[in-house]
């Protein structure tokens, strides 16, 4: 099958787009002569920017339907839908091409939430599924890992964070994530500080500054960049840190891109779903509360733990980050 163009969807959001960049990188090595398309949202364009495998990026502000004329336009041979909801059904209906599309799965995570039959979920990683979706365009996995790329400019000279430290190794701390059920309490996150000994450098987003402000306080040598960098200056502290320590975030699977040695703690969400550090260095490890009954409680998070007391963060036994060297 010979085609000129292919459009991958993934509307959002950082994780998930990261996840979809083996895809990006094997239909470009695997399809000579073929034209790489993406479409996500404008929030996550610096995900994609720098990427040499995307020929050409299309971005929407609020609703896809802003450039169904533009994406009409092209003439695709073929889309792969790895987001699958009713905007890309939408989208989809629109091109009127030949389309492949992403099982998300929702039968097997809604027995899995709501009746706890986590044993219902395929014991695949979902970049593995996401091969399975085009294995009938010849796309075939090369086992290299997710990508990440980012400018120059978006380099951050860590040893100038650094530079009252004798120890230049250091380990990221995600602070951050898009839900507070996914996010690690302060008082995991000062456990984890006491315990590790290299130098700490703490990510999050201007959101979380209140939480590493805190962190300061209690851990005067902690290196508090909550707030000041973007997703790519993030990215970069994460390419030189020596372990990252990261709920189920985005920057975590940032990381399995860089390669990291990884320690995720896992909250309302499970591994089992399928987004777990990709492959993942040796050294890796997931920390979670195990058997409690009313985890996971959603596919995704909430604002806050639906039960009052957030056993699934508060009781992980997180000693092992003293490990760290």
């Amino acid at each position: 099958m010979k085609l000129k163009k292919i459009l991958i969807i993934r509307f959002s959001s950082i994780g998930d787009i990261v996840l979809t960049t083996p895809i990006i990188r094997c239909a470009k090595a695997q399809l000579p002569n073929t034209e790489i398309h993406y479409v996500t949202k404008e929030v996550f364009i610096s995900i994609l920017i720098h990427n040499p495998n995307v020929d050409k990026l299309h971005t929407f502000k609020n609703d896809v339907a802003e450039i169904y004329d533009q994406l009409k336009a092209e003439k695709f041979d073929v889309v792969i839908d790895l987001h699958k909801n009713l905007r890309s059904l939408r989208l989809k209906q629109k091109l009127k091409t030949k389309s492949f599309s992403f099982d998300k799965l929702n039968l097997q995570k809604f027995l899995a939430v709501y009746f706890k039959q986590i044993n219902k979920l395929p014991n695949k990683h979902i970049v593995t599924r996401y091969f399975e979706t085009v294995a009938p365009l010849g796309i075939k996995n090369d086992a290299k890992g997710l990508d990440y790329f980012i400018d120059v400019s978006d380099k951050v000279d860590v040893t100038t964070l650094l530079k009252n430290q004798i120890q230049q190794k250091f380990v990221a701390l995600v602070v951050g994530g898009s839900y507070y059920t996914k996010k690690i309490p302060l008082n995991k996150l000062a456990q984890i500080c006491q315990a590790i000994k290299l130098p700490i450098v703490i990510l999050g987003g201007k959101e979380d500054k209140v939480i590493g402000d805190e962190l300061q306080k209690q851990f005067p040598q902690l290196i508090n960049t909550c707030g000041q960098y973007s997703i790519n200056q993030s990215a970069s502290i994460i390419e030189q840190a020596e372990w990252v320590v990261s709920s189920d975030t985005g920057l975590m699977h940032i990381a399995s891109a860089y390669n990291k040695k990884i320690i995720s703690i896992w909250g309302n969400t499970i591994p089992e779903f399928g987004m777990s550090p990709y492959l993942p260095a040796p050294e890796n490890k997931i920390l979670e509360v195990k058997n409690l009954s009313c985890r996971p409680c959603s596919k995704l998070g909430y604002k806050k733990c639906p039960k009052g007391h957030f056993k699934c963060m508060n009781d992980i036994d997180v000693s092992v980050v003293a490990e760290i060297k």
